[in-house]
C-alpha cells in the first residue's frame, strides 16, 4: 500500500465519521501517516456527514482530495453525490439496503453489502457502519483489522462492553460477507 484515499459518507447518526476515525486511529497505531478531515451538514442527526481519510506509508501533503480510491456510501444521497469522484478502477462499498448502483458502475469495483440487514441480524441496526468497517478492511487492507479492534476495545471496553461485542461481531460479518 502506498497511499489510500477513502471517503465515507452518510446521514448524520449513521456512523460515517466513526468509520473514518477507526481507520485513521488504526493507521496511526501502525505507524502510518494519516489524515482525518470530517465535514458536517447543517444538522447533526439526519443531516449529511462525510469524512476524508488518507492512509499512507509516506507523509501526506494535504488531507483534501478530489478523487478517492474508496467510497463507503451509507445512503443513496451520498452515493449520488460522491460516486463520480471515485477514481476509475476504484472501489465503492454501498449499503445495498439503501443504495442502488452508481452511474459509473462500469468504471469502478462495486461492493454492494446489505449493511442494515446484517446489523439487524446481529441485533443492533446501529452497527451497520461497523459491518461497513469489516467490508472496507477486508477489501482494501489499508489497515490491519487487529489495529481497529484494539482501538475499539480501548475506546469501549469499560463504557459499554456489550456494544463492543456487537461491534466486533459486525466487523466480522462485514469482512465475511465480502470474502
Amino acid at each position: 500500500m502506498a497511499t489510500t484515499r477513502i471517503l465515507c459518507a452518510g446521514f448524520g447518526g449513521q456512523g460515517a465519521l466513526l468509520i473514518g476515525k477507526l481507520v485513521a486511529e488504526a493507521g496511526m497505531a501502525e505507524g502510518k501517516f494519516v489524515t482525518w478531515l470530517p465535514s458536517y451538514g447543517p444538522e447533526m442527526r439526519g443531516g449529511t456527514a462525510n469524512v476524508m481519510v488518507v492512509v499512507s506509508d509516506k507523509p501526506v501533503g494535504s488531507p483534501i482530495f478530489t478523487k478517492m480510491d474508496v467510497l463507503v456510501a451509507l445512503n443513496q444521497p451520498s452515493l449520488d453525490k460522491f460516486a463520480k469522484d471515485t477514481k476509475d478502477g476504484g472501489l465503492i462499498i454501498t449499503n445495498s439496503d439503501l443504495c442502488g448502483d452508481p452511474e459509473n458502475k462500469d468504471k469502478i469495483k462495486l461492493a454492494p453489502v446489505p449493511l442494515t440487514k446484517i446489523a439487524e441480524e446481529i441485533g443492533n441496526v446501529k452497527a451497520a457502519n461497523m459491518v461497513g468497517v469489516g467490508a472496507l478492511l477486508q477489501l482494501t487492507g489499508c489497515v490491519e483489522r487487529k489495529s481497529v479492534e484494539d482501538y475499539l476495545s480501548h475506546m469501549m471496553k469499560e463504557k459499554n462492553p456489550a456494544l463492543l461485542e456487537t461491534n466486533m461481531a459486525a466487523i466480522d460479518k462485514g469482512a465475511s460477507y465480502v470474502s
